[in-house]
């Protein structure tokens, strides 16, 4: 429309002739006359020419409708919806359109048409990052390899990106996975790398990053938010399947890839700290590289731009840690990895959270710390807090083997030598507790004095137990003297103990049978007075042997 507007003009303002117009516009005396012509024939003037815009003008001289298309146009909508439908092509529904419209476009316009629709829904808005704002992260869709020296087992590592988004600097560094510990532990090596904190990271949408994926208010990852509040920022995942909102992380990688692992390619690693050693070397000579679109290297735009606007990293570096969630026991204590850690008594029965790492393990209950331990990797195994005990149970793990020790011999040296031997006696000093306990609360009911002698008379008899102990001041022996040491005859009289008579050798008229030839009694034995009998019928009358 530019050059006929301009034959229109020479030829009606400038009154020139057709020969003059086709040497000045460079085109044929065919194609002046027939402009010409045509503009007459549409009753224009140069005046009306004027007024009219390009399409108007075009539509007047040949007939072509305003949106510039002589046949309909197919409803590229539809047909971007039909298309994603599984074995819809664009010649079938091409076919399809001209049934609709017979007169339509041929395959080749209707697919330029369709793109042309297509490069125009899909438009990209300009991101203007300013400085210190953002740091995207990422990780490469291509892997290095670390090899082992003894089998040569080839193993795939990750290799992690981090770009700030004014300066475009970047970090790089290969992991060993793209689980919780390592994805978190990059970040910590990336914001020391970087000597500052930007005001937000990108991360895409992965597990280890974004517990519940969403495009408007995704679960970001509880110890990821952790360290978010560690160092003073927040994390603004991208949108799902939108790759152009970290634009800068992905083209970052794509620097990497081409400048770090391609270098890499015929290199042997048999170490991750081999390679990120490797990495660094050429991460540092990436960044001094000039990029030709801004005439300066990404360390100087950095130095420039970003560093003066990073916040200060914080004094302590971030440690990971890991929640559980978990009961507390009858026993007040909580489990982790078969250890068993003491929570306050009062929350028996409740649900608490339990963040550990390496060295550490707290409990949280409803956002408050409850409880805080040393981590313990010995299985089975018990870590307990005296303050976390019942009153009682504080009373009881008090007593220990030198205390009651030391509490006998306050009653004399016979109680003391008593507890000794029972505490010695057990395969555990804690199973005597009891038994020492309550010997020496005999003290109240019948004074030191008495129970320094009960005890006494037991080390003598080897009695070792509470109930021998209170047998023998419940019948008054306490009071009656010692035994004689290797004694034949007890100088004890009571119903229950027989005299040495009763172990004399018989004669031959009291033997009972006489055996047969064939071994067997020739007659049952007459029943001795004092037999066991009488024993069992002592024991059920409740009365105890003297000691």
């Amino acid at each position: 429309m530019r050059k006929t507007r301009e034959i229109l003009r020479q030829k009606w303002c400038l009154g020139r002739s057709h020969r003059e117009v086709s040497r000045s516009l460079g085109k044929g005396l065919g194609t002046i006359s027939a402009t010409v012509q045509r503009a007459e024939a549409a009753g224009l003037d140069w005046a009306a020419v004027a007024a009219l815009s390009d399409e108007a003008l075009d539509a007047r001289m040949y007939g072509t409708p305003a949106g510039g298309h002589r046949r309909v146009l197919p409803d590229f909508a539809a047909v971007h919806v039909e298309h994603k439908r599984p074995g819809v092509t664009l010649e079938l529904l091409h076919l399809e359109y001209l049934e609709r419209h017979p007169g339509g476009y041929q395959y080749t316009q209707f697919c330029d048409y369709y793109r042309h629709w297509l490069g125009r829904r899909r438009l990209s808005m300009r991101q203007l990052h300013r400085a210190g704002e953002k740091m995207f992260v990422d990780y490469a869709g291509q892997r290095p390899q670390i090899v082992d020296r003894v089998t040569g087992e080839v193993t795939p590592v990750e290799l992690f990106v981090a770009v700030l988004g004014a300066s475009s600097f970047t970090y790089a560094e290969a992991t060993a996975t793209q689980r919780v510990a390592d994805f978190l532990a990059s970040h910590v090596r990336a914001l020391e790398f970087f000597g500052g904190v930007a005001a937000a990271v990108v991360p895409d949408q992965l597990r280890s990053g974004v517990t519940t994926p969403c495009r408007y208010e995704p679960g970001i990852q509880r110890s990821y938010e952790e360290l978010a509040q560690h160092y003073g920022t927040t994390i603004l995942p991208a949108r799902p399947g939108k790759p152009r909102d970290k634009a800068k992380v992905e083209v970052a990688v794509q620097v990497a890839e081409r400048w770090i692992l391609a270098r890499l390619r015929d290199e042997v690693f048999f170490s991750l700290a081999a390679l990120n050693a490797r990495i660094r070397e050429l991460l540092a000579v990436l960044n001094a590289r000039t990029m030709r679109a801004y005439g300066a290297s990404r360390q100087e735009l950095f130095e420039r731009i970003d560093r003066p606007a990073l916040k200060t990293l914080p004094a302590e570096r971030f440690v990971h840690a890991e929640w559980k969630t978990a009961r507390v026991n009858l026993d007040y204590h909580v489990e982790l990895d078969r250890h068993f850690y003491s929570v306050p008594h009062a929350l028996v029965r409740e649900r608490v959270e339990l963040r550990f790492t390496e060295a550490t393990v707290e409990v949280f209950l409803r956002g408050q710390r409850v409880a805080s331990h040393a981590r313990s990797a010995e299985r089975g195994r018990h870590t307990t807090i005296a303050e976390h005990m019942p009153k009682a149970h504080q009373r009881h793990l008090a007593w220990t083997p030198s205390r009651l020790v030391h509490w006998g011999k306050s009653i004399g040296p016979g109680t003391a030598a008593l507890v000794e031997a029972i505490l010695a006696d057990r395969p555990h000093p804690e199973q005597g507790y009891r038994s020492c306990l309550g010997i020496l609360r005999l003290a109240k009911r019948y004074g030191p004095e008495r129970l320094e002698a009960a005890c006494t008379r037991a080390v003598a008899v080897q009695a070792r137990s509470y109930r021998h102990v209170d047998s023998i001041l419940k019948r008054g022996l306490d009071r009656a003297p010692l035994p004689a040491i290797g004694a034949r005859a007890a100088s004890v009289t009571h119903e229950n103990v027989r005299g040495a008579d009763y172990y004399q050798p018989r004669s031959e008229g009291d033997v009972h049978a006489e055996r047969t030839d064939d071994g067997e009694a020739s007659g049952p034995a007459p029943e001795r007075p004092g037999s066991s009998l009488d024993g069992a019928a002592a024991t059920a009358r409740g009365q105890q042997p003297l000691l």
